[in-house]
């Protein structure tokens, strides 16, 4: 029993001996890497503020800013283990970290795939940082673009964070990705009224409201024969196209358009419905020898009858019902 004490006593002196033999060490890989994690840092720093006012290649600046601090903090690490570590050779961190990235790979795909997927989207810039954008049935503004997500802020100032991975697999609208856009109201008119009068009046409308560009030039276009109303499609382009200009844009047109019209007598109809009764129509209003839907067949042509004729049969045959009614309580 002594003997295993001692020899106990003996390995716990020597695993002291060795850490503190060893303890320079760490303290001096410690130093490394904290160096160069704050030189990362300082790197990542320098290059986004290089391309920060370079719009084109602002989003390139972030990808490469983020690649250079990840390559320095690895490097800071390889070096921080060979210190501690005298006889841990290049290959064998390249083993290990291999190996490892294996199975980190497994145990963390969605994270690396969104991770890949945000470094294309900086890379490829279908998008940057500002853009206003349309995704499924969210609609912002980009605030930032990071390795995992893309955040957007709603116009009623709600942030909603998407996954790179499904921006980058699905189908993006990207309302400024130009510098003119062209927005569109379609403006009912009456049977009744001349379509060529009601386009001028149109056009002249959005030449005169401030904020809609002479080229392209907005154009007036009829687009439906509808039930109750002629449309007509006025369409005109605006810059910037930011979502606060084109609403505020879109007042301006539409109350001069509806102005410039009812000034000029251009009627402006609201859906309406006829319904026409068979016994109200006129006796030319259609072939009624063949059957129709309500006619009988055959050749005698029923005659319309009036609002006094309908009324003097339904209380005939209201007095007849009472009629038979009295009868009955006389039995």
């Amino acid at each position: 029993m002594n003997a295993e004490l001692s020899a106990l006593v003996e390995k716990m002196q020597a695993m002291l001996n060795g850490f503190i033999v060893l303890l320079p060490n760490l303290v001096l890989a410690l130093i490394v890497f904290a160096i160069f994690f704050f030189a990362a840092r300082a790197i990542k720093r320098v290059v986004k503020r290089l391309t920060r006012d370079r719009r084109q290649a602002r989003n390139l600046g972030l990808v490469l800013g983020r690649l250079a601090q990840g390559i320095t903090i690895l490097v800071g690490l390889f070096i921080s283990l060979s210190i501690v570590i005298p006889s841990l050779k290049a290959n064998d961190l390249v083993q290990l970290l291999g190996i490892s990235g294996v199975a980190i790979g497994f145990a963390f795909r969605d994270i690396l795939q969104n991770f890949l997927a945000g470094i294309l989207i900086l890379l490829t810039e279908p998008f940057q940082i500002n853009d206003q954008i349309i995704f499924k049935n969210f609609e912002g503004t980009v605030e930032n673009i990071e390795t995992r997500a893309t955040t957007i802020r709603t116009y009623d100032g709600r942030r909603i964070v998407i996954p790179n991975s499904e921006l980058f697999t699905n189908s993006v609208t990207v309302n400024t990705a130009f510098e003119h856009r062209r927005l569109e109201y379609d403006i009912g008119i009456g049977y009744g009224d001349d379509i060529d009068e009601a386009k001028q009046l149109i056009l002249a409308a959005m030449y005169e409201t401030e904020g809609v560009l002479r080229e392209p030039a907005p154009d007036a276009i009829v687009v439906d024969l509808a039930a109750s109303s002629v449309n007509i499609r006025a369409r005109w382009w605006v810059k910037p196209p930011r979502r606060a200009d084109e609403l505020g844009l879109r007042d301006q047109v539409l109350t001069a358009i509806k102005k410039k019209l009812v000034a000029n007598g251009i009627d402006l109809p609201f859906p309406t419905q006829q319904i026409l009764f068979h016994d109200q129509t006129e006796e030319t209003a259609g072939d009624r020898t063949r059957q129709r839907e309500g006619w009988p067949a055959g050749r005698e042509v029923p005659k319309p009858r009036s609002i006094s004729d309908s009324l003097r049969k339904l209380a005939e045959m209201r007095t007849q019902q009472d009629g038979n009614g009295r009868a009955m309580n006389d039995k």
